[in-house]
């Protein structure tokens, strides 16, 4: 059964630096393409970023290209979302994402976390 869990959420000042990290386990990292998601109370799941299975392609919302970057380690079944210059409006819950499909942006995979908080103060 594969199972997903996020860390590295928390409160940070705008203009501050996070990273989101998000481990794989009960099946094999490297068959999934990985993607982020975020949500605010009220409002329907954005897209974020999506890391296809070897590192590339990658995809980006126009919110945060430029700002965000997804990585991945294989060996380590983990995925990343290092976020640089974070604005109050990133404050969200971060969901990854897994799929054994590709992800183009926007595509939402099956498998969920069960999310991390990331709360930007301006």
């Amino acid at each position: 059964q594969v199972q997903l869990v996020e860390s590295g959420g928390g409160l940070v000042q705008a203009g501050g630096s996070l990273r989101l990290s998000c481990v794989l386990s009960g099946s094999t990292f490297s068959h999934y393409a990985m993607g982020w998601f975020r949500q605010v109370p009220e409002k329907e799941r954005e897209f974020v970023a999506a890391i296809g299975w070897g590192g590339d392609p990658t995809f980006y919302a126009d919110s945060v290209k430029g700002r965000f970057t997804v990585s991945r380690d294989n060996a380590k079944n983990t995925v990343y979302l290092q976020m640089n210059r974070l604005e109050p409006d990133d404050t969200a819950v971060y969901y990854c994402n897994a799929d054994t499909a590709g992800m183009g942006p926007g595509a939402e995979g099956a498998y969920w976390g069960q999310g991390t908080q990331v709360t930007v103060s301006s």
